[in-house]
């Protein structure tokens, strides 16, 4: 089973593939799909689409696993954030692949022990648990730990 794990974010939206074969985890690939700070909110959103998809074009996952908003307290990002991770839910969905999301809480949770872990902590469990991973970033880590989530809880 492949499994692409999703971190949405306008900026930054960390990607992370994985396999799993009955309980062994391994590392297929990770980066993550930027935007233009400079453009429209809808060509922003354009990139984000044509990112995404040439993921899955590449990697060809079967099941897909996004990290649920985080709300704060600055409604404008938050909503933007919201558009972001439309996106993230849209481009598999159209693809065909079933979309699966989980709480930020619960993917620290099952990857660090803490639901309140800090990315550094993530990161660093995400490298213990996939050791061959050339990270790319934080954003990264944090999707590599979203789809080593649902390897854990998927249905």
């Amino acid at each position: 089973m492949r499994i692409l794990g999703l971190d949405p974010g306008l900026r930054k939206t960390g990607w992370g593939v994985i396999e799993v074969s009955g309980s062994n985890l391994s590392h297929v690939a990770n980066g993550v799909v930027t935007s233009t700070q400079s453009k429209s909110l809808a060509e922003r959103l354009v990139e984000l689409h044509d990112g995404l998809s040439g993921v899955l074009a590449s990697f060809a996952p079967e099941e897909v696993a996004v990290e649920e908003t985080f709300v704060n307290k600055d409604a404008r990002a938050t909503l933007k954030l919201g558009q972001a991770r439309a996106v993230s839910l849209l481009v598999p969905a159209r693809a065909g692949l079933k979309v699966f999301e989980y709480a930020p809480n619960l993917v620290k949770k099952s990857v660090v022990g803490s639901g309140h872990a800090g990315k550094d902590q993530i990161a660093m469990m995400v490298g213990v648990l996939l050791p061959t991973a050339e990270i790319s970033g934080p954003d990264a880590a944090d999707a590599l730990a979203v789809a080593i989530t649902h390897a854990h809880h998927r249905p």
